[in-house]
């Protein structure tokens, strides 16, 4: 699991292989159990990956890379993620990208595979990620933060109507496009839940209590809770202008974050903020799942709501 890391550390989009040679791609496959790729569509203008004219790097890692291209009939622009990893777990990720239809997550458009890597052809969101936004600002005004946590919790109802479990709410999986507009990005370490399965996959520093002790905080619950402490950490880091559960100059190691998340009593919440902030962070941070705010609660806070 990934440790939360000095931002000097991080690139935008963590996934840095060399481009895989298109000769032999083909779209998976449609069948009830896996991804049908929408460029097998032919109302799609995607039907092979040399549709697609890299023009330069957005992204690398040590998964994958992800590309800004044009399309070479209709000059529209995507982005071309491309992962070399198991793809057991890639093609559930494109199983599940399948099922969404949203205006608050980022638009899978077609996917493509080998023996060995997958190919997602993504809604491109030419302003980066809030990570990079983060870096280039620092901290936010609590009318930007609330319009944000809207956008987010409003990805995340669709999810749970789908009964999807992001898994891995956190600034670099969070999208800008050019209207400024944040959309839910990357399921890697997403599921479709079914009964008490909290997951492993994910970024330890975001995580839930019952995701990093399940065996204190409780089985029952499925998970969407854990997408709420998540958006937590994030509206907080997004006040504070960096990572909020340890304190500045702690070494973020998994022992101080173990402690942080699971150990303290509460998190420490900002006294600067106004009373809404500070009661909407406090229902997401609520380390029992239990009393923890839902989503479809939270979108009637008054911090959150109408925006």
């Amino acid at each position: 699991m990934s440790l939360v890391r000095e931002r000097r550390h991080q690139n935008p989009l963590t996934l840095s292989i060399p481009p895989p040679h298109y000769h032999g791609i083909i779209p998976i496959a449609p069948s009830p159990s896996s991804f049908s790729s929408s460029s097998s569509d032919s109302s799609s203008p995607i039907q092979t990956l040399n549709d697609l004219e890299k023009l330069t790097i957005l992204g690398q890692g040590t998964d994958g890379t992800v590309y800004k291209t044009r399309h070479r009939r209709t000059t529209a622009l995507y982005a071309l993620k491309l992962i070399r990893s198991d793809l057991s777990i890639t093609t559930l990720e494109a199983d599940i990208l399948k099922r969404i239809e949203s205006s608050f997550i980022v638009k899978c458009y077609a996917v493509f595979a080998d023996s060995s890597d997958l190919c997602f052809v993504m809604e491109l969101m030419e302003k980066g990620s809030l990570q990079d936004a983060l870096l280039a600002r620092h901290v936010f005004p609590e009318q930007v933060i609330s319009t944000l946590a809207n956008r987010i919790l409003q990805g995340l109802r669709h999810l749970q109507e789908m009964r999807i479990v992001h898994g891995d709410i956190k600034p670099s999986n969070l999208l800008i496009n050019e209207n400024g507009e944040v959309k839910i990005a990357d399921f890697g370490a997403s599921r479709v839940v079914t009964g008490g399965d909290y997951g492993s996959s994910g970024t330890c520093a975001y995580m839930s209590p019952e995701r990093v002790d399940p065996e204190k905080w409780g089985f029952e619950e499925v998970g969407f809770a854990g997408d709420v402490w998540s958006l937590g950490v994030v509206v907080l880091e997004c006040y504070l202008g960096r990572y909020p559960l340890t304190k500045v100059g702690d070494k973020p190691d998994w022992a101080a974050l173990v402690c942080a998340i699971c150990c303290n009593e509460e998190v420490e919440n900002p006294v600067s903020g106004s009373l809404e902030f500070r009661d909407f962070v406090g229902r997401c941070l609520e380390k029992d799942w239990r009393k923890r705010g839902t989503v479809k609660e939270l979108l009637h806070h008054p911090f959150a709501k109408n925006r």
